[in-house]
């Protein structure tokens, strides 16, 4: 047996098909009730169905309590205002969910997207570099650093944790000392001078926007469709090739894995990349949009993202996890950072909220997961 043979019931499947090629009878032999079970193990073993309950739960919730004049919770201001939010959360969650369920963590994410930003307005604020170049750059960068966490990681068998942990520290450290020294004693770093090459087609691309209408002048940032594809490409690549089910197979028993040839190294270097590559889109998208940087950004952002994920169904110990059960748990956070705004409550009562749902989600993920095994035998 290889790598490519290995057959994993990824969440939601069914799982393997029976040998003889039957895959209703048993349905009809022991009755309605053994179909009904079927299926509701079928529904528990999808990790996204809680954040998709949790998502709608949240919108209802902030839909009766908008405090606005306009009501703008359900009008496209409303939408926008927490679809921009949940998109900047959902790219860099929906790949921290996908290397979560490989069983390891990146807690350098924040910091690497705040020290991305300011990689692009160093090359095109101060070095005047074709913003193009500067995105090809910051991109290769962030690759880079990824491949180096997981080389380090799989190579050491240190915790992920801790070595992603020194990554934050290094780059926050950077993006504060660093960046006073080259910047003539500032962090904030912005735009000198007025010739910027390649500038507004990459503002166009990264940090632009659309959909312009009169009841939304300003139209619906570009960080959406981002946001979008690269959702999209998650689900498609955790669920219809083989490298997906190699991450699932290197989470759920990384030993199992190996024995079956999965090159479980290769896996989990690719998802630090995926990660870290994500974090350089994020970098670059904050910076064209505002044509700014400063070093405090990011920091403390990559807790978020693993909430989201967490909250996603994706399971703090591996193996098990959605693409999309994540980007609805970046959904679910900007609709409660914005819902919170529009229903005039306390925004210093966030974090309590936010530790709330995923309190909750960790239990319910934990309930049906362990519900779904044990239905399954």
């Amino acid at each position: 047996m290889t790598g490519s043979d290995i057959a994993v019931a990824r969440p939601g499947e069914a799982g393997p098909p029976p040998a003889d090629g039957s895959d209703g009878g048993q349905a009809d032999q022991h009755g309605d009730g053994a179909g009904r079970a079927g299926r509701l193990t079928s529904l528990l073993r999808r990790p996204a169905l809680g954040a998709l309950l949790g998502a709608i739960a949240v919108f209802v919730v902030f839909t009766i309590t908008d405090s606005t004049p306009q009501h703008l919770w359900l009008t496209q201001t409303g939408f926008e205002a927490w679809a921009q939010q949940a998109a900047f959360f959902g790219i860099m969650a929906v790949p921290v969910g996908l290397l979560m369920i490989g069983g390891e963590f990146d807690l350098s994410t924040g910091g690497m997207t705040g020290f991305c930003a300011i990689i692009m307005a160093l090359l095109v604020g101060n070095e005047h570099w074709n913003a193009w170049a500067a995105v090809a750059v910051t991109f290769a960068f962030g690759a880079l650093i990824g491949a180096v966490n997981g080389l380090v990681v799989t190579r050491s068998g240190l915790p992920s944790f801790i070595v992603t942990l020194a990554t934050y520290f290094v780059f926050r450290g950077l993006s504060v000392g660093g960046v006073l020294k080259v910047n003539h004693g500032s962090t904030n770093i912005g735009l000198t001078g007025t010739h910027h090459p390649g500038l507004k087609s990459a503002k166009d691309v990264f940090g632009g926007s659309f959909a312009h209408s009169t009841g939304l002048p300003a139209g619906y940032q570009t960080a959406i469709l981002w946001f979008v594809g690269v959702t999209v490409a998650a689900v498609w690549l955790l669920g219809r090739t083989r490298f997906g089910n190699w991450v699932f197979a290197v989470g759920g028993d990384a030993d199992a894995a190996r024995k079956v040839g999965v090159p479980v190294r290769r896996t989990k270097v690719l998802l630090f990349v995926g990660t870290s590559s994500a974090a350089a889109l994020v970098g670059v998208i904050s910076f064209l949009q505002s044509n700014t940087a400063v070093s405090e950004q990011g920091v403390g952002y990559e807790f978020y993202y693993i909430i989201a994920a967490v909250v996603g169904g994706c399971l703090l110990t591996g193996g098990h996890g959605s693409a999309i059960g994540a980007a609805l748990g970046a959904c679910i956070i900007g609709m409660a950072l914005q819902g919170v705004i529009y229903s005039g409550w306390d925004s210093s009562w966030d974090f309590t909220f936010l530790g709330a749902i995923l309190f909750l989600a960790v239990a319910v993920n934990t309930l049906t997961h362990r519900r779904a095994m044990r239905a399954r035998r």
